[in-house]
């Protein structure tokens, strides 16, 4: 029987070095990197995404990044069976598969083997649930989830608006809980789980400055061009983090300033919601303090791991 991949995987939140990280792994062990970034899909979408550039994709192959327009919708079961390819893919070549990113739920999809529901989205009846939340709150459209499915509702941050309305969609669509969709069939990947972490101000002095540099990339010419190009403020995509907020800007609905520091104070709060999926406490987790990291140290522990398991 073959030998199950042998995975290499790097968590932890936004701006705090993944991508650095993976490329200095990679190149050092024979690596490619398979993107666990949602918002890393999307073609044109550059700058505020934070997409790994030219010259790092060179340095080491990524898989997963400029798969979809930005008025596509790539479901998480699709980038789950796109994520176990690649893997896949990459172990055959004799190469280290390195899944790297901070969508939680990306992850733990791949790496627990999601039984993920292929309940084709809904536009009428998100636009509903959205209308609602905004009416009446997000923690009602969250106790509403609560009364149908209670078991997801405890996973689920009522904050995350956009989880709790696909729960809700699955259950409207199908009758049935998405936790009981959901149950794993983990696929049997020999894992090596890194976790990044720093101090709060010193991680959030990194998100500043990365929405600074954003800005002096271009990111206000890049949601201007993607506007051009026919895709509209009201696409998923253009809700992400930079982008809703530059195209408040560009709306005239806000200040430059204001929508500069809108993009700090939610990208502050999404690195929370980020801790919730990766908890320091996650035993599954090696977890290294990314500004007292010694890289030749982590590099020799995971040559054994790839060599010998």
């Amino acid at each position: 029987m073959d030998e199950p991949p042998r995975v290499l995987v790097i968590v932890g939140p936004t701006a705090v070095g993944k991508t650095a990280l993976a490329i200095v792994l990679g190149q050092a062990l024979g690596g490619e990197a398979i993107s666990a970034d949602s918002r890393q899909v999307y073609r044109y979408m550059d700058i505020g995404t934070a997409k790994p550039t030219a010259e790092e994709q060179a340095a080491l192959p990524h898989h997963l990044i400029n798969i979809v327009n930005p008025d596509q919708v790539l479901t998480l079961a699709e980038y789950q069976r796109l994520a176990a390819a690649a893997i896949a893919e990459v172990w055959a070549r004799g190469r280290l598969p390195i899944l790297v990113g901070g969508t939680g739920q990306y992850v733990c999809a791949v790496l627990e083997g999601w039984a993920v529901p292929r309940v084709p989205p809904n536009p009428g009846l998100r636009a509903e649930l959205q209308a609602q939340a905004e009416r009446d709150g997000h923690e009602a459209l969250h106790r509403a989830l609560e009364r149908v499915d209670p078991v997801a509702a405890q996973r689920i941050d009522a904050r995350n608006v956009r989880r709790v309305i696909r729960a809700l969609e699955v259950y409207r669509e199908t009758g049935e809980p998405i936790s009981r969709l959901q149950r794993a069939s983990p696929p049997g990947y020999r894992t090596l789980q890194i976790g990044l972490t720093m101090s709060r101000p010193a991680l959030y002095e990194r998100i500043d400055a990365r929405v600074d540099r954003m800005l002096a990339q271009g990111l206000v010419e890049e949601v201007r061009e993607l506007v051009e190009r026919g895709y509209g403020y009201d696409l998923p995509a253009m809700s992400g983090l930079g982008y809703r907020q530059i195209g408040q800007y560009l709306r005239g609905q806000v200040s430059l300033a204001e929508a500069v520091a809108l993009i700090k104070r939610h990208t502050r709060r999404c690195v929370r919601q980020q801790y919730n999926w990766f908890r320091l406490t996650d035993e599954r987790i090696v977890w290294y303090d990314r500004a007292e990291l010694d890289e030749s140290a982590l590099c020799a522990r995971v040559r054994r791991f790839a060599q010998d398991g």
